[in-house]
Protein backbone atom coordinates (compact mmCIF):
# COMPACT_ATOMS: atom_id res chain seq x y z
CA UNK A 1 0.00 0.00 0.00
CA UNK A 2 1.62 3.77 -0.86
CA UNK A 3 2.78 5.66 1.60
CA UNK A 4 0.97 8.45 2.49
CA UNK A 5 1.82 12.10 3.95
CA UNK A 6 -0.07 13.64 6.53
CA UNK A 7 0.93 16.88 5.22
CA UNK A 8 -0.78 18.74 2.12
CA UNK A 9 0.85 18.33 -0.71
CA UNK A 10 1.71 22.17 -2.93
CA UNK A 11 1.65 21.78 -7.09
CA UNK A 12 4.88 22.02 -8.79
CA UNK A 13 4.76 24.05 -12.03
CA UNK A 14 7.65 25.18 -14.08
CA UNK A 15 7.85 28.79 -16.39
CA UNK A 16 9.80 29.68 -19.30
CA UNK A 17 11.43 32.95 -19.79
CA UNK A 18 12.57 33.09 -23.40
CA UNK A 19 14.50 36.12 -24.40
CA UNK A 20 15.54 36.76 -28.13
CA UNK A 21 16.82 39.16 -30.51
CA UNK A 22 15.58 39.62 -33.86
CA UNK A 23 17.42 42.28 -36.47
CA UNK A 24 15.90 45.66 -34.16
CA UNK A 25 18.77 44.56 -32.28
CA UNK A 26 16.06 45.03 -29.47
CA UNK A 27 15.84 42.53 -26.24
CA UNK A 28 12.20 40.38 -26.66
CA UNK A 29 10.96 37.99 -24.18
CA UNK A 30 7.90 35.44 -25.48
CA UNK A 31 4.98 35.91 -23.86
CA UNK A 32 1.55 33.75 -24.67
CA UNK A 33 -2.23 34.89 -23.72
CA UNK A 34 -3.99 32.78 -21.89
CA UNK A 35 -7.08 30.88 -23.08
CA UNK A 36 -8.20 30.04 -19.17
CA UNK A 37 -9.01 31.06 -16.06
CA UNK A 38 -7.22 31.97 -14.08
CA UNK A 39 -6.23 35.58 -16.02
CA UNK A 40 -7.80 34.41 -18.75
CA UNK A 41 -6.97 37.04 -21.79
CA UNK A 42 -3.97 37.84 -19.88
CA UNK A 43 -0.54 37.85 -21.01
CA UNK A 44 1.71 35.47 -19.32
CA UNK A 45 5.15 33.22 -19.51
CA UNK A 46 4.80 30.19 -21.35
CA UNK A 47 4.28 27.08 -18.44
CA UNK A 48 2.33 24.70 -17.15
CA UNK A 49 2.28 21.90 -14.37
CA UNK A 50 4.40 19.34 -13.97
CA UNK A 51 3.64 15.57 -14.52
CA UNK A 52 3.99 13.18 -12.24
CA UNK A 53 6.35 11.10 -14.21
CA UNK A 54 8.75 13.76 -15.85
CA UNK A 55 11.97 15.81 -14.57
CA UNK A 56 11.57 19.89 -14.40
CA UNK A 57 13.47 20.75 -17.01
CA UNK A 58 11.34 18.26 -19.41
CA UNK A 59 8.58 19.63 -18.39
CA UNK A 60 9.32 23.09 -18.78
CA UNK A 61 10.42 22.25 -22.45
CA UNK A 62 7.03 20.39 -23.13
CA UNK A 63 4.84 22.90 -22.31
CA UNK A 64 7.13 25.51 -23.96
CA UNK A 65 6.89 23.18 -27.24
CA UNK A 66 3.06 22.95 -26.58
CA UNK A 67 2.09 26.20 -26.02
CA UNK A 68 4.38 28.15 -28.48
CA UNK A 69 5.86 25.14 -30.92
CA UNK A 70 9.70 26.33 -30.19
CA UNK A 71 11.98 23.21 -29.32
CA UNK A 72 14.92 22.38 -29.34
CA UNK A 73 16.38 25.26 -27.27
CA UNK A 74 19.27 25.09 -24.27
CA UNK A 75 17.38 26.02 -21.29
CA UNK A 76 18.95 27.30 -17.61
CA UNK A 77 17.17 26.78 -14.60
CA UNK A 78 16.24 30.69 -12.97
CA UNK A 79 15.12 30.53 -9.69
CA UNK A 80 12.22 28.88 -7.16
CA UNK A 81 9.05 30.86 -6.68
CA UNK A 82 6.56 29.56 -3.83
CA UNK A 83 5.07 32.57 -2.36
CA UNK A 84 1.76 31.33 -0.68
CA UNK A 85 -0.60 33.52 -2.16
CA UNK A 86 1.02 33.87 -6.05
CA UNK A 87 -1.22 31.54 -7.89
CA UNK A 88 -5.37 31.75 -7.16
CA UNK A 89 -6.05 28.34 -7.64
CA UNK A 90 -3.68 27.09 -4.59
CA UNK A 91 -0.67 27.00 -3.21
CA UNK A 92 1.76 26.07 -6.06
CA UNK A 93 5.34 26.48 -6.25
CA UNK A 94 7.16 27.26 -9.80
CA UNK A 95 10.43 26.58 -11.06
CA UNK A 96 11.40 28.87 -13.36
CA UNK A 97 13.66 28.28 -16.33
CA UNK A 98 15.50 31.10 -19.18
CA UNK A 99 17.18 30.67 -21.97
CA UNK A 100 18.49 33.26 -25.17
CA UNK A 101 17.51 32.55 -28.65
CA UNK A 102 17.90 33.64 -32.33
CA UNK A 103 14.22 34.61 -32.81
CA UNK A 104 14.59 33.65 -36.63
CA UNK A 105 15.53 30.25 -36.17
CA UNK A 106 12.26 29.42 -34.12
CA UNK A 107 9.11 30.63 -35.64
CA UNK A 108 5.81 30.26 -33.12
CA UNK A 109 2.58 29.23 -33.25
CA UNK A 110 0.05 29.33 -30.30
CA UNK A 111 -1.26 25.64 -29.40
CA UNK A 112 -2.51 24.00 -26.49
CA UNK A 113 -3.94 26.54 -23.59
CA UNK A 114 -2.39 30.08 -25.69
CA UNK A 115 -4.94 31.88 -26.99
CA UNK A 116 -2.00 34.21 -28.72
CA UNK A 117 1.85 34.25 -28.98
CA UNK A 118 4.24 36.55 -29.24
CA UNK A 119 7.26 38.50 -28.57
CA UNK A 120 7.68 41.97 -26.84
CA UNK A 121 10.14 44.17 -25.83
CA UNK A 122 11.58 43.82 -22.54
CA UNK A 123 11.02 47.35 -21.56
CA UNK A 124 7.16 47.76 -23.28
CA UNK A 125 5.30 44.57 -21.82
CA UNK A 126 1.96 44.16 -21.05
CA UNK A 127 0.42 43.67 -17.69
CA UNK A 128 1.20 40.42 -16.69
CA UNK A 129 -0.58 37.46 -14.71
CA UNK A 130 0.63 35.92 -11.77
CA UNK A 131 3.92 36.85 -10.40
CA UNK A 132 5.87 36.36 -14.14
CA UNK A 133 6.80 40.43 -13.69
CA UNK A 134 8.82 39.49 -10.72
CA UNK A 135 9.77 35.98 -12.61
CA UNK A 136 10.98 38.25 -15.50
CA UNK A 137 12.20 41.18 -13.96
CA UNK A 138 14.73 38.19 -12.04
CA UNK A 139 15.49 36.69 -15.61
CA UNK A 140 16.26 40.20 -16.92
CA UNK A 141 19.17 40.38 -13.91
CA UNK A 142 20.51 36.99 -14.14
CA UNK A 143 21.19 37.11 -17.79
CA UNK A 144 22.63 41.20 -17.40
CA UNK A 145 24.86 39.99 -14.43
CA UNK A 146 26.03 36.92 -16.59
CA UNK A 147 26.98 38.70 -19.58
CA UNK A 148 29.17 40.53 -17.04
CA UNK A 149 31.55 38.16 -16.24
CA UNK A 150 31.21 35.25 -18.72
CA UNK A 151 30.61 35.16 -22.74
CA UNK A 152 27.01 34.15 -23.59
CA UNK A 153 25.01 34.89 -26.66
CA UNK A 154 27.13 33.12 -30.00
CA UNK A 155 24.44 31.63 -30.73
CA UNK A 156 23.01 35.08 -32.00
CA UNK A 157 25.55 35.70 -34.14
CA UNK A 158 27.07 34.09 -37.40
CA UNK A 159 29.76 31.57 -37.71
CA UNK A 160 32.39 34.54 -38.51
CA UNK A 161 31.66 37.73 -36.88
CA UNK A 162 33.72 41.33 -35.68
CA UNK A 163 34.07 42.18 -32.57
CA UNK A 164 31.71 45.14 -33.27
CA UNK A 165 28.90 42.80 -33.64
CA UNK A 166 29.64 40.97 -30.50
CA UNK A 167 29.55 44.35 -28.62
CA UNK A 168 26.29 45.51 -30.03
CA UNK A 169 25.13 42.02 -29.23
CA UNK A 170 26.47 42.66 -25.38
CA UNK A 171 24.89 46.68 -25.44
CA UNK A 172 21.62 45.17 -26.23
CA UNK A 173 21.40 42.58 -23.52
CA UNK A 174 22.81 44.91 -21.44
CA UNK A 175 20.49 47.55 -21.97
CA UNK A 176 23.39 49.98 -22.63
CA UNK A 177 24.10 53.21 -25.44
CA UNK A 178 27.44 52.00 -25.74
CA UNK A 179 30.32 50.60 -23.69
CA UNK A 180 33.68 51.33 -23.88
CA UNK A 181 34.93 50.11 -27.17
CA UNK A 182 38.61 49.40 -26.04
CA UNK A 183 37.61 47.82 -22.45
CA UNK A 184 35.52 45.99 -23.84
CA UNK A 185 37.69 44.52 -26.57
CA UNK A 186 40.87 43.65 -23.82
CA UNK A 187 38.52 42.22 -21.52
CA UNK A 188 36.80 39.36 -24.17
CA UNK A 189 40.17 38.78 -25.88
CA UNK A 190 41.44 37.99 -22.17
CA UNK A 191 39.08 35.20 -21.99
CA UNK A 192 40.63 33.47 -24.84
CA UNK A 193 37.22 31.69 -26.32
CA UNK A 194 38.07 33.53 -29.63
CA UNK A 195 39.74 32.14 -32.69
CA UNK A 196 41.03 34.58 -35.26
CA UNK A 197 39.85 33.61 -38.35
CA UNK A 198 40.98 36.46 -40.86
CA UNK A 199 40.05 39.29 -42.14
CA UNK A 200 36.73 40.94 -43.63
CA UNK A 201 36.81 40.83 -47.83
CA UNK A 202 35.08 42.69 -50.52
CA UNK A 203 33.75 45.76 -47.97
CA UNK A 204 34.46 49.69 -48.35
CA UNK A 205 35.85 50.06 -45.31
CA UNK A 206 39.67 48.92 -43.84
CA UNK A 207 38.61 45.09 -43.19
CA UNK A 208 38.19 43.88 -39.45
CA UNK A 209 39.36 41.11 -37.89
CA UNK A 210 36.49 37.79 -37.93
CA UNK A 211 36.70 35.74 -35.16
CA UNK A 212 34.76 32.78 -34.48
CA UNK A 213 33.88 31.09 -30.83
CA UNK A 214 35.85 28.48 -29.11
CA UNK A 215 32.94 26.38 -27.60
CA UNK A 216 35.26 24.01 -25.68
CA UNK A 217 37.36 26.53 -24.38
CA UNK A 218 34.06 28.32 -23.27
CA UNK A 219 32.66 25.20 -21.65
CA UNK A 220 36.29 24.80 -19.74
CA UNK A 221 36.16 28.11 -18.48
CA UNK A 222 32.43 28.13 -17.83
CA UNK A 223 33.27 24.76 -15.57
CA UNK A 224 36.42 26.10 -13.82
CA UNK A 225 34.30 29.30 -12.43
CA UNK A 226 31.20 27.44 -11.41
CA UNK A 227 33.78 24.93 -9.43
CA UNK A 228 35.59 28.11 -7.89
CA UNK A 229 32.03 30.00 -7.21
CA UNK A 230 31.54 26.72 -5.22
CA UNK A 231 35.17 27.03 -3.38
CA UNK A 232 34.00 30.29 -2.24
CA UNK A 233 30.70 29.73 -1.42
CA UNK A 234 29.00 32.10 -3.86
CA UNK A 235 25.06 32.01 -3.31
CA UNK A 236 23.91 31.25 -7.18
CA UNK A 237 20.46 32.44 -6.54
CA UNK A 238 19.09 36.32 -6.93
Amino acid sequence: MPYTYEYPRPSMTVDCVIFGLDQSHKLKVLLIQRDHAPFEGHWALPGGFVDMDESLERAALRELEEETGVRDVFIEQLYTFGSPGRDPRGRVVSVAYYALVNLGEHPVKAASDARKVEWFEVDQLPELAFDHAQILAVAVGRLRAKVRYQPIGFELLPELFTLSQLQQLYETILGVAELNKRNFRTRILKMGVLREMGRQEGVAHRPAMLYSFDKEKYEQLAKERYEDLLRRGVDFEI
